[in-house]
C-alpha cells in the first residue's frame, strides 16, 4: 500500500508531505484546486510520461517521492530482482526528478533505473481508473489475466506455460532433427565418400607435428653423420694416435725406475689423453647410431605428410582439424543411416507434447468459459445500484485451437451492451466515460483482491451522477477498500462521507496575492463535515446542508 507521497515544485504544489492510511482515502477541493495536479505528480512517481511544464516556474527541478509497504513475495518485489535489486525489506521508495529542460530521472531505493523499470513496478503498485485512464484494462491480456485471477485458475495456466514449453522444445528437436537429415539427404554421396577417404586415412590429433619433428631430425642427422664418421677415424682409425701413445707409454714405463721425477708426470698426462680419445670415440658411435636413419622411413613419413596436407587443403581445414572433420562426416553418415527412426521417435514425442498441451488447454478454456458466466453474473449484480440496469456485462472469450500459446487457446476481452437492443462491443469502445467507470467499478468490486494492484486510485468517476447512484459508488469504494487500497478524487458528498481518510485540496496565496500554492490537509470531524456540506451547498453553507452532512456521516458510519 502507499504509505506516503511527497512532492515538491511541481506546478502549484512547493511542498507537500501526505500520510496515507489502509482503507478509502477520498481527496476532494473546488475545480481548479490542484486534484489533477497531484495524480499527474503521482503517476510521474510510477514511471508516467515527464513533462518540462510540471516544474513549478522559477526552480529549476521538481521531485515525486512515493513509498510503499509491500507483503512478502510482492510482484513488484520479482520485477526488482529481475533487474538485479535484492532489497526485499518490505519497503519500497519510488522517486522521479523532473527537470525544467524536460529530462527526467528515476529511482527505487535511492538506485538509479530506466523509467522502463519504473513504469513495471509502478503498475504492479497502483492501478489508476477514470474517465479518460483506464490503463489498466486497455490491453486484452489483462482481460485474461483478471478472469483466470476471478476463477483460481493461476496454478492451471502455470501448468499450461510448462507444457507450452515442454511442447516448443520437443518441435525444435524435430525441425532441428528434421533440417539436419535434408541437408545430409542433399550431400549423401559426398559425405559417403569423404567419410571412406578420410576413414582410410586415419588422421590422428598432433600428427603433423609429430611427423614434421622426426622428419626434420632425421634429414639433420644425414647431413652431420659423414662428419662423425670422419672425427671417429681421425680418434680411433688407423691412423689413431691412441697406439702410439700406448706404445709411449710403455717405453717411459721401464725407464720410470730410473727417472720417477722425470717420467711419471709425462706418463700421467699421456694416460689423461688416451682416455679422453677413448671417451670421445664412444660418444662419435653412439651419436652415429642416433644418427642413422632407414631411408625406406623418411620416404614413408614424406608421403604420409603429402597425404594428410593433400586432404587439408582438400577439405579446407587444418591438418590437425580432418579427425574431427572424420568425425563429422560419420556422425552426418550415420545421421541418414539412423535418422528415420529417430524421426520417428522425434515425431511421437512432439504428437504426445502436443496433445498434452491440447488436453490442457481445451480444459482450461472450459473452466474459463464456466468462470465467464459466473463474472458476467457477479459484475451485472452491481450494475443496478449503479444505474446501470439495463446494461450488461460479458466476458467474450474467443476461442482458436488453432492458434495457441504459452496460456492457452483463448482470447478473453470484457464487453459490454449499454442498452437493450443495441450492439454489444469492446467495453473501451462502447461505453461512455461515466459508464465506463461505473463498469469499471463493478468489475473491480466482483474482483476484489484478485488481479489486482495493492492501490486503486480513481479519478472522479462519480461525476454526472445522482445523489442514489453517488451513495452506491460509495459504498462499493467502500466494499473494494476492505481488501485493498483505495484513493478517489471525487465531487460527491456521498462517497466523500464513506472515507477512512478525507483529504482537502485547496489553493493559498502567497505573497501578497503574487502567488498561489495548492495545499492538502487531512480533515477531522468537524473539518470533514464542513467540507460535506460544500460539497451539498455550494458557496454558501446552510444549517440544512450541515444536518445533511451529519446524515451522511452518520449514514456511512
Amino acid at each position: 500500500m502507499l504509505a506516503r507521497l511527497s512532492i515538491r515544485d511541481i506546478v502549484l504544489i512547493e511542498r507537500l508531505d501526505i500520510e496515507f492510511a489502509r482503507g478509502l482515502a477520498v481527496l476532494t477541493g473546488e475545480t481548479g484546486a490542484g486534484k489533477s495536479i497531484l495524480l499527474d505528480a503521482f503517476a510521474l512517481a510510477l514511471g508516467g510520461r515527464g513533462d518540462a511544464g510540471l516544474v513549478r516556474h522559477g526552480v529549476e527541478q521538481g521531485q515525486i517521492t512515493a513509498a510503499f509497504d509491500l507483503a512478502p513475495g510482492h510482484p513488484a518485489l520479482s520485477i526488482l530482482k529481475a533487474n538485479g535489486f535484492d532489497d526485499d525489506s518490505g519497503e519500497m521508495i519510488l522517486r522521479r526528478v523532473q527537470l525544467a529542460d524536460g529530462r527526467t530521472r528515476a529511482y527505487i531505493n535511492d538506485q538509479t533505473v530506466s523509467v522502463q523499470t519504473l513504469k513495471a513496478v509502478g503498475a504492479a503498485l497502483v492501478e489508476i481508473h477514470g474517465q479518460h485512464d483506464d490503463r489498466a484494462l486497455v490491453d486484452a491480456a489483462t482481460h485474461r489475466r483478471l478472469l483466470d485471477a476471478f476463477a483460481g485458475l493461476d496454478k492451471d495456466v502455470a501448468a499450461l506455460e510448462t507444457l507450452w514449453d515442454a511442447r516448443k522444445t520437443a518441435y525444435t528437436a524435430l525441425e532441428t532433427h528434421r533440417a539436419n537429415m535434408e541437408r545430409a539427404a542433399r550431400d549423401a554421396d559426398y559425405l559417403r565418400h569423404s567419410a571412406d577417404e578420410l576413414k582410410k586415412l586415419n588422421p590422428k590429433d598432433g600428427e603433423e607435428t609429430q611427423l614434421a619433428e622426426r622428419r626434420t631430425g632425421m634429414m639433420q642427422g644425414e647431413k652431420i653423420a659423414s662428419d662423425l664418421r670422419e672425427a671417429q677415424e681421425a680418434v680411433s682409425g688407423p691412423n689413431s694416435p691412441i697406439s702410439a701413445l700406448a706404445a709411449a707409454v710403455r717405453r717411459l714405463e721401464r725407464r720410470a725406475g730410473s727417472s720417477p721425477a722425470l717420467v711419471e708426470p709425462a706418463v700421467k698426462a699421456i694416460d689423461v689423453a688416451i682416455n679422453a680419445l677413448e671417451e670421445a670415440d664412444q660418444h662419435l658411435s653412439a651419436a652415429l647410431i642416433a644418427a642413422d636413419f632407414d631411408p625406406a622411413e623418411l620416404e614413408r613419413i614424406e608421403e604420409r605428410l603429402f597425404a594428410l596436407r593433400a586432404a587439408a587443403r582438400k577439405f579446407s581445414t587444418p591438418v590437425d582439424g580432418l579427425a574431427a572433420l572424420a568425425a563429422k562426416f560419420y556422425a552426418d553418415v550415420a545421421s541418414i543411416d539412423a535418422g528415420a527412426g529417430q524421426l520417428t521417435k522425434l515425431e511421437k514425442a512432439a504428437v504426445e507434447t502436443d496433445a498434452k498441451y491440447a488436453a490442457a488447454a481445451a480444459k482450461l478454456s472450459a473452466a474459463r468459459i464456466k468462470s465467464a458466466e459466473k463474472l458476467n453474473k457477479a459484475v451485472i449484480a452491481e450494475l443496478a445500484p449503479l444505474k446501470l440496469e439495463r446494461a450488461k456485462f460479458i466476458t467474450q472469450v474467443d476461442t482458436d485451437a488453432a492458434a495457441p500459446g504459452p496460456q492457452g487457446i483463448d482470447r478473453v476481452e470484457f464487453w459490454v451492451q449499454t442498452n437493450p437492443g443495441t450492439r454489444p462491443g469492446p467495453m473501451m469502445k462502447v461505453a461512455s466515460g461515466g459508464e465506463l467507470s461505473r463498469f469499471l467499478l463493478a468489475l473491480k468490486v466482483v474482483l476484489s483482491d484478485k488481479g489486482s494492484a495493492p492501490t486503486l486510485v480513481f479519478d472522479e468517476i462519480d461525476t454526472g451522477v445522482g445523489g442514489a447512484v453517488a451513495d452506491a459508488i460509495g459504498a462499493r469504494l467502500g466494499r473494494l477498500a476492505g481488501k485493498v487500497q483505495v484513493m478517489a478524487v471525487t465531487h460527491a458528498p456521498q462517497v466523500a462521507a464513506r472515507a477512512d481518510q478525507h483529504l482537502l485540496i485547496s489553493k493559498a496565496a502567497l505573497d501578497k496575492g503574487k502567488r498561489v500554492a495548492t495545499n492538502v490537509n487531512t480533515l477531522a470531524d468537524d473539518h470533514r463535515r464542513e467540507e460535506i456540506a460544500r460539497m451539498l451547498a455550494g458557496a454558501e453553507i446552510t444549517a440544512e446542508a450541515r444536518a445533511a452532512a451529519d446524515r451522511l456521516l452518520k449514514g456511512a458510519a
